[in-house]
């Protein structure tokens, strides 16, 4: 019975297309995964490591934020290219500046670390949008290849610069090269057909030109459904240029997106985010009742089940959907609601239980991060999608972005109230 229902699961699905995207989501994201696991080895332990977030996030929210109005000019083999030399040049400038404690400027490291970011904004937006070619398969390979790059790259480096005992600068320049599978990827495995219809921005010049003639005719009076169109009734003037006209349409079509796709998963990651990078830091027991002998062992312990539930959640696109994408956001800020109290006033009597909410939290990001795509995939009109995928995508950084400017005072706020009361464990890490 299960084989079966297994089977009718993956009906259809091309082995080619789910490798290239699970390949596609793996990289792009992993370089992302390994710089955060390398902000103590990059900056040092005087620097917050909220820099190094911060450094990681922002260039990647300001590209995904600018880029959709745009990008679809370039052709999908060009953005490749552009996306593996401008990550691998970041690893490359991360890896060969040298160490702080040599004198290495930290200035230096953190303008490879926004390379690499823009090129995982750019990356996932074109990516993304690349899945309406592909359909839903391709959505569910990418979202299984992102959540396997929050575990691929944590345990890569921790494995590399501990237990093989590579030094940091051998790691990351190893990284430096793991761009050329997104190559490999696009250019060797990814059947190619479908890429070869009209050019998106020739079909988007159509909708432009076909939008226009309606306004011309009245047709667009009144409000059109959501469901239909993802553009209002006010039109930009006659003498307008045509790009002006086309970021004009698509700032009206951003505004369709914004409640039912990109409110629910901003509230998702700002939650998350400010469980991991400032509450989950100061969620500690005593030794004695915890399975660690040192109090630096419960954050990497919690940020592996937090990467193992977001990679179950991202890889069951293909067996469970949710179409209501506010209940489980939602339910993402209770989470962070209770680990606050946990860390205020510790009436959890066993760190098991965070245990099984770290991990409820990260299927819940995951759940909430594919199924925002699957819905406009079902939902937006097929001529629109390509553009809805991208622009949705500014969610995701928005969100990690906001998080870590709140959390900067967040964590020293929990530790300070914690030791006030008796609980200095948070000093012991």
């Amino acid at each position: 019975m299960f084989a079966s229902r297994l089977r009718a699961s993956f009906a259809g699905a091309n082995l080619r297309v789910c490798t290239a995207f699970w390949l596609f989501g793996l990289i792009n994201n992993v370089l992302y995964v390994i710089i955060l696991s390398a902000a103590l080895d990059l900056v040092g332990p005087s620097v917050p490591k909220s820099v190094v977030l911060l450094a990681d996030v922002i260039p990647s929210f300001l590209m995904k934020l600018v880029a959709p109005y745009f990008i679809h000019v370039v052709p999908y083999s060009i953005r490749i290219i552009l996306f593996a030399a401008i990550s691998s040049w970041g690893m490359l400038l991360i890896a060969l500046t040298p160490a702080y404690t040599d004198g290495g400027t930290i200035t230096t490291k953190m303008a490879g670390v926004v390379l690499a970011s823009l090129s995982s904004g750019a990356g996932e937006l074109s990516f993304l949008g690349l899945t309406h070619y592909y359909g839903s398969f391709s959505l569910a390979a990418w979202g299984s290849g992102t959540g396997g790059a929050g575990l691929i790259g944590a345990g890569a480096y921790a494995i590399a610069t501990t237990t093989i005992g590579m030094s940091v600068k051998a790691s990351l320049l190893a990284s430096a090269f793991l761009p050329i599978i997104m190559l490999l990827s696009f250019f060797l495995v990814l059947p190619r057909e479908p890429l070869r219809s009209k050019p998106a921005v020739m079909v988007r010049e159509e909708i432009f030109a076909r939008e226009d003639e309606q306004e011309d005719q009245g047709l667009l009076s009144e409000p059109l459904d959501r469901s239909t169109s993802l553009v209002n009734n006010v039109a930009p003037t006659k003498d307008t240029t045509p790009w002006v006209t086309s970021f004009i349409k698509n700032l009206r079509r951003f505004r369709g997106l914004f409640f039912p796709y990109v409110l629910p998963l901003f509230l998702v990651y700002v939650a998350e985010y400010l469980i991991n990078q400032s509450v989950a830091p100061t969620l500690l027991f005593s030794l004695h009742s915890s399975p660690f002998t040192e109090y630096r062992s419960f954050y990497p312990t919690y940020a592996t089940i937090y990467q193992l539930g977001v990679f179950i959640s991202r890889s069951s696109l293909p067996f469970l959907r949710i179409h209501h994408l506010y209940p489980p956001s939602f339910l993402q800020c209770l989470n962070l609601f209770i680990l606050i109290l946990q860390s205020l006033y510790f009436f959890l009597p066993s760190v098991y239980l965070v245990f099984l909410i770290i991990f409820w939290e990260g299927l819940l990001g995951g759940l909430v991060y594919v199924n925002t795509f699957a819905e406009i995939g079902d939902r937006v009109p097929k001529e629109e999608r390509e553009f809805a995928l991208g622009a949705t995508t500014v969610s995701d950084s928005g969100g990690i972005m906001v998080a870590g400017i709140i959390g900067l005072g967040v964590e020293t706020w929990l530790c300070e109230w914690q030791v006030r009361r008796g609980r200095d464990w948070c000093t012991q890490l």
